[in-house]
């Protein structure tokens, strides 16, 4: 593993004065807000703290999201705060959703968002989801350089992400090769273990690549202590 070549690195390596990396600003798929879960968090009735908080005011985008989506989210955001190096003024991090395109990670979400959310499917043939993405996606492209890696931490085996951001982004946009061929809880636990350990994944441009792989080796079992 390592970024943009095929060994790893850790973090102190990567930021030697001697070795200037690109910039890199990560995109992370969402978390289902139709799912049992996101039906729980949404519940007139649900008097548990994360429900409290998004109906008394908000809740960052991130705690909601892993929330409803588990380890793999948790994965994404573990990995994006450890790894991000945006230019100035850019949010490091930015969540992909279905209506709003493209929102930073720390962001305020309400239950009225939520709803919002879960009202409009995430789809290539989803006029609002597309619109929203594609005018979120070019305003981050007006702000970042030649050299900056977009980097998708999310699928590409479909083109529901792909599709407008690789028309926006062309060659800067990147995702980790060691995702082909896992499913998203394997991409969860891998993450974790990264940012853990200081590890980069390997980020390659998603232009020509196979979307789909072989499954790898299985990671050794490990049980993850939940969030406080």
């Amino acid at each position: 593993m390592g970024t943009d070549g095929p060994h790893a690195r850790t973090s102190a390596a990567m930021d030697s004065p001697s070795r200037p990396q690109p910039t890199r600003v990560f995109l992370l798929s969402p978390a289902s807000c139709g799912g049992r879960r996101a039906q729980l968090l949404l519940r007139d009735a649900a008097a548990f703290p994360l429900a409290r908080q998004v109906r008394s005011g908000g809740a960052a985008l991130a705690d909601v999201f892993t929330f409803l989506s588990g380890l793999y989210f948790r994965g994404k955001v573990a990995y994006a705060r450890a790894f991000a190096r945006a230019p100035h003024d850019t949010e490091p991090a930015l969540v992909i959703t279905s209506s709003r395109g493209l929102v930073p990670l720390d962001a305020n979400v309400t239950i009225d968002d939520l709803r919002e959310f879960a009202a409009v499917p995430i789809g290539s043939d989803s006029a609002h989801y597309r619109s929203a993405l594609e005018r979120t996606a070019r305003a981050l492209e007006a702000l970042i350089d030649d050299e900056t890696r977009v980097v998708l931490l999310g699928s590409i085996a479909s083109g529901k992400y792909v599709d407008t951001l690789l028309d926006i982004f062309g060659e800067r946009l990147r995702f980790p090769e060691e995702f082909v061929g896992r499913g998203d809880m394997s991409r969860g636990s891998l993450m974790l273990r990264c940012a853990e350990a200081a590890l980069e994944l390997t980020y390659v441009p998603i232009d020509g690549r196979a979307r789909h792989g072989t499954r790898p080796p299985r990671l050794e079992p490990r049980r993850w202590p939940r969030p406080v």
